[in-house]
C-alpha cells in the first residue's frame, strides 16, 4: 500500500515548486519503518523494540533537474521526538532539541553526485525537561502511548543562492502587513482572490509593509475566505495565503466583555481535540484527509472551535481549519512533572488559587518559554488560531503573568488563556473553568469566561474499544440517547444560562475516544458517532442565538448589568 504522506506538500504557508519527499521506507535500528509514522504506530510497520536510542538511515539521489547551477539544497524534518542529530554522508548537518516543531539545514556542501546517505540519530527518554504533552511510557487513563523519533515529513527543496527564509502575515479587517526576510533585495507581491488579481506591492527586505485590500472579504467560520500572495524576490518564487480577520475582547453596551471576531461577538462552541489516531498515533494513517474528516464531523454538529490539546499538529491540520472555517484554541505543550494530587485533586476539592511555583530546572523553564515563542512563530500566518492556552491545570506552571506579557507582545493578534481550569489570579485575556463532576452556576466575571473543559461522559461501544477494559471518563452513559441527553442537560443547565453573563465559549471533552478514554463524541476509529448529531447541532446553535439575543438586549437597555450572576 502506498504511503498517503508521500506526496503531501508539508509547508502550505511557504510553498515552492521544488519538493522532493523522503517519506517512505527507512531503516530504523536495522529494521524497516515507514516514515513519517512514529515506530509505535501500527502504520509505521515497525516490528522491533522501541528504546531510547533510534538510528534512522535512508539513501537517496536527487532527481534530474532538481537543482540548477548555483542553487542550494535544504533538508527539512517536520518533527523528531525528542532530540535529533542529523548526518549527511557521515558529516554533521544539524542538531535539534524538542519533539514538536520543524527544523532544517542547508546540506548543499554535504551532497555528492549520485547516491547520498541520510542518518538521523534520535533520542527519546521522555525527559520532562522537554515538552511532552500526553505521552506516557505506560499509557493509562488520560495518558497515551508515547511517540519517538521521526513523526512528520522529511523532504528536500532547492532554492536560489539568495532565497526567502520567512514571510510573516499580520492581518486586520482591511489589510495585510507582510514582512519578507532572507534576501537582501526587494520582494514583489501579487495578491489574488479566487485567482483574480487584487493588488500589488513591493516589500523592502525585512521591513513590514501594510497592504490595503480593496473591497475586503473577511475570514470567519461561516465564510473562510483566503487570499493568496505570490512573492517574487530575485530568482525565488514562493506563495503564502492569509485570511483577513481580527479577534479581540470588547464590552457590549451593558459592559459585559465579549470575544469578538471581526468586531462582532462570537461564541466559541468547541470540542477538545487530542488529535490521536489509532493507526498513526500523532498522524492520521490515511494522510491529511483524516484531519479534514474530523473537522467536517464537528462542523456537522454545529461546533466552530477545536481546542488542540497540549500538542502541535502537522501543518496540514491548520491548513484544513483555515480552509474549512474551524477556529482553533492552541495549547502550548506542557513540560515538567505533573502531580495528580496538587494539580487535579486539590483543585477539584476547591483549592484553586496558589502562588506560582518554580517547578523543575532553570533550563526546563527557559526551554518551555522559547518553545512557546517558536510555536507562535510557526503558526503565526494561520487565521484559524485565535486563542493560545499557556498552562493547563497548573501543570508545570511558573511566571504566569510574565509569560502572558511575553507571548502577548510576540503575537498581539490572538487572545490568551494564561491558566486553563484553575490557579488563576494572573493577567489573562480570558478566564477559564473546568467542570466535570457536577453541573453548577457559572457566574459573570470582569473578563470573558470560557468553560474550557466539561462533560467527558463515557460511553463504551463494544467492538470499537482500543483497550478492552477501557472505562476512563467522567460518568457513564450506556446508549446513544443517554449520552446525548447528558450533553444536552449540561448545555441547558450550565452553559446556556451563563451566556448572558459573559460566558464566551465552552469546550466539550472530547472529539473522539483515545485508547483507554471512552468519552469521545466518536469512537477512536471514527467509525461510530456516539451521539445524535442532529440534536447536538440544534443545542449548539442555541448558544449562538442566545449570544445574539443578549447582544440585542444590551443595545436596547445598556443600563442593565448582568455580570454578577445575573443581578
Amino acid at each position: 500500500m502506498s504511503n498517503p504522506w508521500m506526496n503531501v506538500y508539508p509547508r502550505p504557508q511557504l510553498r515552492r515548486d521544488s519538493f522532493f519527499s523522503l517519506n517512505g521506507p527507512w531503516q530504523l535500528n536495522g529494521q524497516m519503518v515507514e516514515v513519517p509514522f512514529p515506530p509505535q504506530a501500527p502504520a509505521s510497520g515497525y516490528r522491533g523494540p522501541v528504546g531510547a536510542g533510534l538510528v534512522y538511515e535512508q539513501t537517496f539521489a536527487l532527481p534530474d533537474g532538481f537543482t540548477r547551477p548555483g542553487e542550494r539544497v535544504i533538508l527539512h524534518l517536520g518533527a523528531v521526538d525528542q532530540t535529533a542529530f542529523v548526518f549527511v554522508n557521515g558529516r554533521p548537518a544539524v542538531r535539534h532539541e524538542g519533539g514538536y516543531l520543524p527544523f532544517s539545514a542547508d546540506i548543499t556542501l554535504l551532497l555528492r553526485p549520485g547516491e547520498n546517505t541520510l542518518r538521523v540519530e534520535a533520542e527519546d527518554t521522555l525527559d520532562h525537561l522537554y515538552p511532552y504533552g500526553k505521552q506516557c511510557e505506560k499509557p493509562h487513563g488520560m495518558w497515551y502511548t508515547a511517540v519517538s523519533g521521526i513523526w512528520r515529513s522529511v523532504w528536500l527543496e532547492s532554492v536560489p543562492e539568495e532565497y526567502i527564509h520567512n514571510i510573516i502575515c499580520r492581518t486586520d479587517t482591511e489589510s495585510v502587513t507582510l514582512t519578507v526576510s532572507g534576501p537582501g533585495q526587494d520582494a514583489h507581491v501579487q495578491i489574488t482572490l479566487d485567482g483574480q488579481p487584487m493588488t500589488r506591492a513591493v516589500c523592502p527586505p525585512g521591513q513590514p509593509v501594510r497592504i490595503p485590500i480593496p473591497s475586503p472579504r473577511l475570514w470567519s467560520p461561516e465564510h473562510p475566505v483566503l487570499y493568496d500572495a505570490l512573492i517574487r524576490c530575485g530568482q525565488d518564487r514562493v506563495s503564502v495565503y492569509f485570511g483577513l480577520r481580527s479577534v479581540a475582547v470588547s464590552a457590549d453596551a451593558r459592559g459585559v466583555e465579549r470575544v469578538c471576531l471581526n468586531g462582532s461577538p462570537v461564541f466559541l462552541s468547541g470540542v477538545l481535540d487530542q488529535s490521536y489516531f489509532p493507526d498513526g498515533l500523532f498522524l492520521p494513517g490515511g494522510g491529511p484527509a483524516g484531519y479534514e474528516e474530523d473537522i467536517r464531523r464537528m462542523r456537522a454538529m454545529g461546533f466552530n472551535t477545536l481546542r488542540l490539546h497540549i500538542k502541535v499538529e502537522d501543518e496540514s491540520f491548520y491548513e484544513a481549519c483555515d480552509r474549512l472555517g474551524m477556529l482553533v484554541i492552541q495549547d502550548m505543550v506542557q513540560s515538567g512533572a505533573y502531580s495528580y494530587f496538587f494539580d487535579t485533586v486539590l483543585p477539584n476539592l476547591g483549592c484553586r488559587y496558589r502562588p506560582d511555583r518554580l517547578p523543575g530546572s532553570r533550563k526546563r523553564r527557559a526551554f518551555f518559554e522559547q518553545h512557546c515563542l517558536d510555536i507562535q512563530d510557526h503558526l503565526r500566518n494561520h487565521p484559524c488560531v485565535v486563542v493560545y492556552t499557556i498552562f493547563n491545570e497548573g501543570w508545570g506552571q511558573f511566571d504566569t503573568t510574565r509569560l502572558y506579557r511575553t507571548l502577548k507582545k510576540n503575537d498581539p493578534d490572538r487572545l490568551y488563556i494564561s491558566a486553563s481550569g484553575w490557579f488563576k489570579g494572573y493577567e489573562t485575556d480570558l478566564d477559564s473553568e473546568h467542570v466535570y463532576f457536577r453541573l453548577r452556576t457559572l457566574k459573570g466575571r470582569k473578563r470573558p469566561l470560557i468553560l474550557s473543559e466539561c462533560g467527558g461522559y463515557a460511553r463504551p461501544v463494544r467492538g470499537h474499544l482500543a483497550v478492552p477494559d477501557g472505562t476512563y471518563g467522567y460518568g457513564e452513559a450506556g446508549t446513544e440517547q443517554a449520552l446525548t441527553d447528558r450533553i444536552l442537560l449540561l448545555m441547558e443547565k450550565m452553559v446556556l444560562p451563563a451566556v448572558a453573563r459573559g460566558l464566551c465559549g465552552f469546550v466539550y471533552t472530547q472529539l473522539s475516544d483515545v485508547e483507554a478514554e471512552i468519552n469521545g463524541l466518536y469512537t477512536y476509529d471514527r467509525s461510530v458517532c456516539k451521539v445524535s448529531a442532529g440534536q447536538i447541532r440544534r443545542a449548539v446553535e442555541r448558544l449562538s442565538e442566545e449570544l445574539e439575543k443578549s447582544s440585542r438586549a444590551a443595545d436596547r437597555d445598556p443600563s442593565s448589568d448582568v455580570r454578577d450572576g445575573g443581578k
